[in-house]
């Protein structure tokens, strides 16, 4: 439970909120270094789908916490650039499982290099230890989550 005094401006809890929202620069400019056909939307699918394997829809827009229709139109666009497929799904033959191809590995390989490409231009003057500390914090935050 929250009180007022630990969200008041200036507390360590309002500064890290401040923090956690401009974080959203961050990842936009790592959006910029996207190929011009995969757009955001299209990577985390991609990402999504390599991290939990194959799934039907409705799962992807679960994980993405985005409405199905949106996340639809992500798959039906990754999906034409042939980077995942889309098969009927044997339990129940009105959904579609979805899986990624090799073309959609191959892309993911790419995009991780583009990004650990900004990562390291951006932070070369930070120690190795202080990535460490990054790396370690962040991953805590996201499991109390």
């Amino acid at each position: 439970m929250t009180t007022a005094s630990s969200t008041a401006p200036g507390t360590p809890y309002a500064e890290l909120a401040r923090q956690l929202t401009a974080i959203g620069a961050v990842k936009r400019e790592l959006a910029r270094n996207l190929p011009p056909d995969c757009p955001p939307g299209a990577a985390v699918v991609l990402t999504v789908l390599d991290r939990h394997g194959e799934m039907r829809l409705s799962r992807l827009a679960g994980f993405m916490a985005v409405d199905i229709s949106v996340t639809s139109r992500h798959v039906t666009h990754i999906a034409d650039r042939g980077w995942i497929e889309r098969e009927i799904d044997p339990v129940d033959g009105r959904c579609r499982i979805l899986r990624l191809t090799p073309a959609g590995r191959a892309l993911l390989t790419e995009l991780g290099a583009r990004h650990t490409a900004s990562l390291e231009r951006a932070l070369r003057d930070w120690s190795p230890q202080d990535i460490d500390v990054l790396n370690t914090l962040l991953a805590r935050l996201r499991s109390s989550f």
